[in-house]
């Protein structure tokens, strides 16, 4: 066998080969270790911005905001609580739903426990142009003038829907309004920033305020 034909020797990592690896290994560990802390403190931070407010007085705050509203549209009809039909009949409702941390970088969204946000909708069935369009401009002024950030503003043209979405506090409290021309029917709500239950007790299940009821809906 020439010497061209020897077989090829097994090499073996050198010391500083392998000490390079190990470190390289450390170094990712502790990246690990370092992404989840501050994932934990991320939460938590999160967390505790929610100010201790009790269910019924944060949807109230939701009414009032719709009420302001609903004057400055120009409406004056009242209407009981409760829905009979969504999207057809009249509307006065609570609703309540979860907070959540907004985790790290998009990788974790937890729910936070005992913190909730109430948000407040009705609507009107048989609303004409001649009440709707000039009361969404009107309204849509105020809210400007008011210091809110209008997020999206519609005038529909050729039978479309009109609509005017709102917010403030870095879009913690939210306002939206929807008129529907083909079937003259308004819609509209107001959504709080979230807030702790203050009677929150481990074991709770599903969002505070889920029983909170609205009075009659009028103007203020």
């Amino acid at each position: 066998m020439s010497s061209n034909d020897s077989p090829a020797r097994p090499t073996h990592p050198t010391g500083a080969g392998a000490l390079g690896c190990g470190c390289a290994v450390l170094v990712v560990l502790l990246g690990v270790l370092v992404l989840v802390f501050v994932q934990l403190t991320w939460g938590s931070a999160g967390a505790a911005d929610h100010p201790r407010v009790a269910p019924e007085e944060m949807a109230e705050r939701a009414f009032e905001r719709s009420q302001e509203a609903y004057g400055v549209l120009g409406f004056t009809r009242t209407v009981r609580p409760g829905v009979e039909k969504v999207g057809v009949s009249t509307e006065n409702t609570f609703d309540s739903g979860f907070c959540y941390d907004g985790g790290l970088l998009g990788l974790d969204d937890r729910t936070v426990d005992g913190a909730y946000t109430m948000s407040h909708d009705w609507a009107l069935d048989d609303v004409p142009a001649s009440q709707a369009v000039p009361g969404l401009r009107r309204l849509h002024e105020r809210l400007i003038d008011d210091g809110w950030e209008v997020t999206s503003y519609r005038e529909g043209k050729d039978g479309q829907d009109w609509s005017l979405f709102v917010r403030r506090d870095d879009g913690d409290e939210r306002m939206s309004f929807t008129w529907f021309p083909d079937r003259e029917y308004f819609m509209g709500g107001a959504s709080v920033p979230c807030a702790y239950d203050p009677a929150w007790e481990e074991g709770d299940v599903g969002p505070a305020g889920g029983d909170v009821r609205p009075s009659v809906f009028g103007p203020a």
